[in-house]
């Protein structure tokens, strides 16, 4: 779809208008809102701008930690948690649809156990899923919502798949249907367990958020499921990181920024090496690694082994209101990553002109043009890395240039509109809404 997307030239300037009517739509998440997700309550809220009706569920109830602006907690408000459970409508809703529509309710008992993955546990947690998709029956029905599209392949695209299930087998004169969007990498390394060929063949459509992604499942599924896979990258709200004034390496140590969570696959321990490696050639920097995970302490260790930990500071977790400031105080932003999709605080720093360095894996060279839009090294490599960052402080020109070409192109394939009016598009497309000349 992203071929397709109309041209702007400035970050006021609003796409295409594409009048259709796209019926109500339930927006399914394991979590909602979440730090990491920001993304999804950025693409919620350019969808309804657009005019659709999108009602919100998640699977868990958001806690506090995760609510750190005010957007996070006024979507938080407006979403409804199947969990934890209200024991009392669940099992009243669940003993209802029992007696009023037996071969449905079985039917879809039966059609959740045999999507286990295998073994009694996995057969115990789509028992859970089935439970869980009942009370989004139960809500999307009162709601008059007949589509639901779930972020992620996980466990909100079982609950999606087996609701939509549910409902058509009720309601077989007007059937349900479901799609899911498709980012990876976790679900690319467990394929069976995540059963995604036949997540494919069931759903309605799949929004890729890169080619990479629409390539791996185009390996996983028949030829005949190809046309269902349509690829949408993820927008960013461009208007809301705006350049900073001043030029990306200001007096004294250049400042890093990594951002994301302290998990092993973020690479954030080779980032360390490398501002070791470069401490070694007597280049001296700043580091900053935004984010908590079970990394942390291990990290914290290694900094201080390495002999770089009073240049490396550990804030914690940053909402979206407070970590435009770190953008805009940092010199080089880097994320050394083994495994993404398309990362978005990447398209945030991008929008913030700063020059970026990242790992040529998976989605990532489809936003960074390596030596034009940001610099690509390979995964694992402290060395590259460290060549790198030393090419960038060495070359305050370049970093101009690289972080002037890297917000142009966040603006031209990654905006929040224009994947909004791609979205809109495909729902109107495929979930019974009809399209009128502008």
């Amino acid at each position: 779809m992203t071929d397709a997307s109309p041209a702007v030239d400035d970050a006021n300037d609003a796409p295409r208008a594409r009048v259709a009517t796209v019926p109500k739509i339930a927006y399914l998440c394991s979590l909602y809102p979440a730090v990491s997700h920001t993304f999804i309550l950025r693409e919620v809220n350019a969808l309804r701008r657009l005019g659709a009706q999108i009602a919100t569920f998640s699977i868990r109830r958001a806690s506090s930690d995760q609510l750190l602006a005010e957007a996070d907690r006024a979507a938080c408000a407006s979403t409804y948690a199947i969990l934890p459970p209200r024991w009392v409508t669940l099992l009243r809703t669940h003993l209802k649809l029992a007696v009023n529509s037996p071969a449905a309710y079985l039917s879809t008992l039966a059609s959740a156990v045999r999507l286990a993955p295998g073994g009694l546990r996995g057969r115990l947690w789509q028992c859970f899923y089935f439970a869980e998709s009942v009370v989004l029956w139960r809500e999307c029905q009162a709601r008059g919502i007949r589509h639901i599209h779930a972020h992620l392949a996980n466990a909100a695209a079982d609950i999606a798949l087996l609701t939509s299930r549910l409902g058509s087998a009720i309601e077989p004169a007007s059937p349900w249907s479901w799609s899911f969007t498709m980012h990876g990498p976790t679900e690319f390394s467990d394929v069976r367990h995540y059963r995604l060929a036949e997540k494919v063949a069931r759903a309605r459509f799949v929004v890729c958020i890169s080619e990479y992604a629409r390539s791996q499942l185009m390996a996983l599924s028949d030829a005949v499921e190809w046309q269902k896979l349509r690829v949408v990258h993820v927008g960013l709200p461009i208007e809301q990181f705006t350049p900073r004034q001043h030029g990306p390496i200001s007096d004294g140590d250049p400042r890093i920024l990594c951002v994301g969570r302290l998990v092993p696959e973020k690479g954030q321990a080779v980032l360390l090496e490398a501002v070791a490696l470069l401490g070694a050639r007597g280049r001296g920097t700043q580091l900053t690694l935004v984010g908590e995970g079970p990394m942390r302490s291990q990290l914290e260790v290694m900094a201080q082994s390495l002999g770089i930990r009073a240049r490396v500071s550990f804030p914690g977790t940053v909402g979206q209101e407070q970590i435009r400031e770190r953008y805009a105080s940092t010199s080089i932003f880097c994320l050394p990553s083994f495994a993404e999709g398309i990362p978005v605080v990447l398209m945030e720093a991008m929008a913030m002109a700063l020059p970026v360095i990242s790992t040529r894996i998976t989605g990532i060279p489809e936003l960074i043009d390596d030596g034009h839009s940001g610099l690509l090294v390979a995964p694992g490599r402290a060395d590259q890395l460290a060549d790198a960052i030393e090419r960038l402080v060495g070359d305050p020109s370049l970093c101009r240039e690289i972080g002037a070409r890297a917000r142009d192109r966040v603006l031209h394939e990654f905006n929040a509109e224009l994947s909004a009016s791609d979205l809109h598009g495909l729902f109107a497309e495929h979930v019974g809404g009809s399209s009128s000349a502008p």
